[in-house]
């Protein structure tokens, strides 16, 4: 058996999106006449309580042209040390947006309020001025660590009284909004920009989706361009999106769920530590006492698939793809291996 636990990245489409795929009424998206394009981001829109949407090829990008459009070079930006804006962007901010990156130490992925306002410094001839505070939510690092609603509240308060943007770097924030028990728009509330994979839990083969007000995505929509993001017919893509936002959004509970009882399942075993009360979403960490490659090597050969995330971490994520056969199995190897 094959149990693909690397990442909700590796979802492949259902067979309603292949046929929705078939049957979408295309155009050229960088023309602005795709059809399917628009309802996709006319519902993302919606979904997440903002005037206007752009569809683009990954995160990644949605996050770099979401940082780009709100500031210009010299610009600082407060983003928590352990982000994936940091960590997986390859430099982007610095290198797309000329700006200076201000790291704050959270914990898991939350950042303490004093922290931030101590962090925020205004242009000067000496100064770079903070113009925007990136958040993550549910945070990557962090085994899809929320922050909670009351906590983005106060950061949107500290933003506004330092006259500063907020992006929200919401890649999971249908997971966060599962966990929480909310709609997406009530975390989206907080912010002025919000990025969201559709490739991820939602299961889509491609693409991400940048949220803000209609003025916000017209600049976005340039920065797309000038980052190479403008795809023709991508309304074969955006009908997985449309499916996905309309299907699959209310089962990520059952993706919760396996991984709550897959670390609760590894406790006690030997060689490994698992916190089953830090697991909110999709996302369960485990330390490891040996090297994790060893660990990773071992289950590799016995079909469980998964990725380190440290020297002595592993990340194991849970999707739509891992039913509770595939849970139950992925349970049993680890115990042969520990034991």
């Amino acid at each position: 058996m094959h149990v693909d636990l690397r990442s909700d990245t590796v979802t492949k489409p259902t067979p309603e999106m292949y046929e929705a795929m078939a049957k979408a009424e295309l155009g050229d998206d960088v023309l602005g006449d795709d059809p399917t394009v628009k309802a996709l981001e006319s519902l993302a829109a919606e979904r997440l309580g903002k005037e206007a949407a752009v569809f683009v090829p990954s995160g990644t990008m949605g996050n770099q042209i979401g940082i780009r459009s709100w500031v210009k070079p010299g610009d600082a930006i407060l983003v928590e040390a352990d982000a994936h804006i940091v960590y997986n962007e390859s430099g982007g901010p610095g290198a797309i947006s000329g700006v200076v990156t201000w790291t704050i130490p959270g914990n898991r992925g939350i950042m303490e309020p004093d922290l931030v306002r101590s962090r925020i410094t205004v242009e000067s001839i000496h100064t770079p001025g903070t113009k925007l505070l990136c958040l993550e939510n549910t945070h990557n690092r962090s085994g899809g660590a929320v922050i909670p609603l009351e906590l983005m509240k106060t950061y949107r308060g500290i933003a506004d009284e330092n006259g500063l943007k907020i992006h929200l770097d919401g890649a999971r924030i249908f997971n966060a909004a599962t966990a929480l028990g909310v709609k997406a728009s009530e975390i989206a509330q907080y912010a002025d920009s919000v990025m969201f994979c559709l490739s991820k839990g939602l299961s889509c083969p491609i693409g991400s989706m940048l949220v803000g007000t209609k003025e916000y995505i017209e600049t976005a929509r340039i920065h797309r361009k000038r980052m190479g993001g403008g795809m023709r017919q991508a309304g074969i893509l955006a009908a997985c999106g449309i499916y996905a936002l309309n299907h699959l959004v209310e089962r990520l509970k059952e993706d919760h769920r396996r991984a709550k009882e897959f670390a609760e399942s590894l406790c006690g075993l030997p060689g490994i530590s698992v916190a089953p009360e830090e697991v909110q979403t999709n996302i369960v960490m485990i330390n490891t006492d040996s090297p994790a490659q060893e660990w990773q090597m071992k289950l590799w050969e016995k079909g469980v698939w998964c990725l380190p995330s440290g020297k002595n971490r592993l990340r194991c994520v849970f999707h739509r793809n891992v039913d509770d056969e595939g849970l139950y199995y992925a349970i049993e190897v680890f115990r042969k291996i520990a034991c």
